[in-house]
């Protein structure tokens, strides 16, 4: 075991999504928007990190613009079956949900969609039924991200839109 301090080599199955980690943070406001909401803008920050064991921890937090209030949190893992570009999330969310979203790496793109969801009995409605995500590496060395959610009330609409810039220092 490494001593605290010192850098963990990354395990082989994660190459592929090597290029996640690090902190990133959002260079301008995204976009929220949702048929049953008021349009909103937010700040983001991204931690991709790992221990040496074939998964990736992740945090998301996200602020509003103006006030910097702190929104919508994050946190789960990501694991990739090894020998092919099958990757799940498995994320816990401040709202209540917890979620299990599955899809495929494809080069600098991870494409993502539900596969399994749970709430606490007491989840504001409506409900969320289904999330999709898509994480994109750019060419200019940015990373997009577009969410898109279904409720009770409304089928998959984009519903989030932010473009990220790593953190200097980040690995």
């Amino acid at each position: 075991m490494a001593s605290p301090g010192t850098a963990v080599e990354l395990n082989p199955v994660l190459q592929p999504l090597s290029w996640l980690l690090g902190t990133w943070e959002s260079d301008e406001p995204g976009e929220g928007t949702f048929p049953s909401i008021k349009p909103f803008r937010y700040t983001e920050k991204l931690h991709f990190s790992h221990v040496g064991q074939p998964v990736i921890n992740f945090m998301f937090n996200a602020f509003h613009a103006e006030s910097n209030k702190p929104l919508h949190r994050e946190c789960g893992f990501i694991r990739i079956q090894q020998g092919t570009n099958r990757v799940a999330f498995i994320i816990a969310q401040n709202s209540g949900l917890v979620e299990i979203e599955e899809g495929e790496l494809t080069s600098n793109q991870l494409k993502l969609q539900t596969q399994s969801l749970g709430r606490i009995s007491f989840a504001k409605e409506p409900h969320v039924q289904q999330i999709s995500r898509v994480f994109q590496l750019r060419p200019d060395g940015k990373l997009e991200q577009t969410v898109s959610m279904a409720t009770d009330n409304h089928p998959l609409t984009q519903h989030l839109h932010i473009i990220y810039s790593r953190s200097s220092g980040a690995n």
